[in-house]
């Protein structure tokens, strides 16, 4: 069959098969090619962060994206990758009535999951300072209306508190049975700051658990055998493609303005017949040929 047919995003129904099997592992992806970077590696999920859409656009991690940048984001990569993707839509861009838009749109797109966060607005990066946090009934409110309002049953509402860096561990633990009460599918507690809190998150809430192994953050970088050992169910790396992506770039820049051709490091890009693989140029050109024969 080809690679067009193959590839449809069953999204949903598919990230929930997966959380019962197995501990998910979601790197980060921030574009089409990227998500079909991740799938080539062997990867069964993928996210999308709001950092690497601001990112990939030149822009700081402080709500200065939109709900339809992040939904067109969502929809390019749903629409060339099977992997069920996990998108975060900040604080759902308002209050409730706009999480229910975001529902709405992140359901159309493709989006397996989204989490969202009860941060106030302008959000900022979860491991930064000075970020404050909204009232835990108004958090509980939207992910009512967010739940309420998505037409797939499977998909998942997942709510993020960054209450561990604003009041302390006990308030995140209460923050996060009371989101899951209110019928959030899952809870990401951001910036918990050792083993140890991870192990007391995993004893005190009572499902299903998402951690984010971001580099240069408050959290320590375990790793995805030591997340499963603990207990948790989801686990992201935001932005680690992205950076390495970054590195690259800057050290390609550097050795072209210096030496004025590539020839002294094609083996370090990526070959026209590897790229046309990844995204499948002769399975199209071959679906387009079938056209002229008929």
């Amino acid at each position: 069959m080809s690679r067009l047919k193959d590839n449809i995003n069953r999204g949903p129904a598919t990230l929930r098969d997966l959380i019962k099997k197995d501990i998910v592992v979601a790197p980060g992806v921030f574009s089409g090619i990227s998500a079909l970077m991740a799938e080539r590696a062997g990867f069964q999920a993928s996210y999308l962060s709001g950092s690497g859409v601001a990112g990939m656009m030149g822009l700081p991690d402080l709500s200065v994206t939109t709900l339809p940048e992040i939904a067109a984001e969502a929809y390019r990569i749903t629409t060339v990758s099977s992997l069920p993707l996990i998108v975060d839509v900040d604080t759902g861009f308002g209050e409730t009535v706009n999480v229910m838009r975001t529902v709405r749109m992140m359901e159309d797109a493709g989006a397996a999951a989204i989490h969202i966060e009860d941060q106030e607005q302008p959000k900022k990066c979860g491991h930064l300072n000075g970020k404050r946090v909204i009232d835990r009934d108004n958090m509980v409110r939207k992910i009512r209306a967010a739940v309420s309002t998505r037409k797939d049953e499977d998909f998942m509402i997942i709510a993020r508190t960054d209450a561990r860096s604003v009041n302390g561990l006990e308030d995140a633990i209460d923050r996060a049975n009371a989101y899951l009460e209110a019928g959030a599918d899952a809870v990401f507690t951001e910036a918990l700051e050792s083993r140890e809190e991870f192990v007391e998150m995993r004893k005190k809430v009572k499902g299903y658990l998402m951690a984010n192994m971001t580099e240069d953050g408050k959290s320590p970088l375990l790793s995805v055998a030591e997340l499963r050992e603990i207990g948790y169910d989801i686990v992201i790396f935001p932005l680690t493609a992205f950076r390495g992506m970054l590195k690259a770039i800057g050290d390609i820049y550097r050795d072209l303005l210096k030496d004025g051709t590539q020839r002294n490091f094609l083996d370090r890009i990526m070959r026209r017949s590897e790229f046309y693989d990844v995204i499948g140029y002769y399975d199209y050109e071959k679906e387009d040929n079938v056209f002229y024969k008929i």
